[in-house]
């Protein structure tokens, strides 16, 4: 994952999800979007999973993601972002870390190998280290190279360069504003991924099962959340001030259960600035996060 191409970030992202392929363009200025396309896949064309082959029609795929780049022509280089429950991210501290990239990647693969269900061997590892007080915190991404390399494929036969790749979840904190004590939730019908941020740096990061699916309400989640948020509160003597949600609908009740529980400011992660006070999109605004912080980071 991440990997790059010699050139500067794509000015479009494409998200595969499970039901669906959708895109944006970010706009000349780099704050917001001014493009969009969407469309649905069959049912079981995606089955998103750490182990199993997730593309179960990848020219179904492929042709998905064909039409919705061509109607942003844009380049044939993209940011591909692909589902939460295929990568997995894990946090790892380390009194101090090598400089050398080959060196460090070979000590966070084996502080990697007993905490994956697949054999971090025959996995691609991506990572970003943040100094903290105590040492280094490295933040992991990690999937068995046989289910990126066939999302990368797709996109390869649909005539496009997938020049990042990155997990949903990751890609959204792009768009998420963390000066301060900060949480933030996505979901999607698969997992709900749990970010809390400070100073800009990652403290905490958890992605559940999610059970309940797009159904869950604003209670569910807040109870889903809670464990992590008590967890952060307890580990750093911080309270969380402010929560961005994406994934869920307005009318979820959210917003109001996550501030009864924290007291925080709930806001929505995509905001209608960002799309502009009209967006009438082929996808919800709330499912737009990952595209959206892709291509703001």
């Amino acid at each position: 994952m991440a990997t790059k191409s010699k050139f500067a970030r794509p000015r479009i992202a494409c998200e595969i999800a499970a039901d669906r392929v959708f895109a944006a363009r970010i706009a000349d200025n780099g704050t917001r979007l001014d493009a969009y396309s969407g469309r649905e896949l069959p049912v079981g064309s995606v089955v998103p999973d750490l182990i199993e082959a997730n593309l179960r029609q990848r020219s179904d795929v492929a042709s998905s993601i064909r039409s919705v780049l061509e109607s942003l022509s844009s380049g044939r280089d993209v940011v591909a972002v692909l589902p939460d429950a295929a990568v997995r991210v894990v946090l790892l501290d380390f009194d101090a870390l090598s400089t050398n990239r080959q060196e460090a990647e070979s000590i966070v693969r084996f502080r990697l190998k007993k905490s994956l269900p697949f054999d971090v061997d025959k996995a691609k590892v991506s990572y970003h280290a943040q100094t903290s007080g105590q040492g280094v915190r490295v933040i992991v991404a990690v999937a068995l190279s046989s289910v990126v390399d066939d999302y990368e494929a797709a996109f390869r036969d649909a005539g496009y360069t997938p020049g990042v790749v990155l997990p949903s979840m990751l890609a959204a904190l792009g768009a998420a504003d963390a000066g301060r004590p900060t949480l933030v939730v996505k979901v999607d019908a698969r997992t709900i991924g749990i970010a809390i941020l400070d100073n800009n740096q990652m403290l905490l990061f958890r992605t559940l099962e999610n059970t309940r699916g797009v159904t869950i309400t604003g209670e569910q989640l807040a109870e889903e959340v809670y464990p992590s948020v008590v967890f952060f509160q307890d580990t750093y003597s911080l309270n969380i001030e402010r929560i961005f949600v994406a994934g869920v609908p307005e009318t979820s009740g959210a917003a109001q259960a996550l501030s009864a529980q924290t007291n925080a400011t709930v806001s929505d992660l995509v905001s209608e600035s960002q799309l502009g006070t009209s967006y009438g999109g082929p996808v919800p605004r709330y499912r737009m996060a990952g595209v959206l912080g892709a291509l703001l980071a």
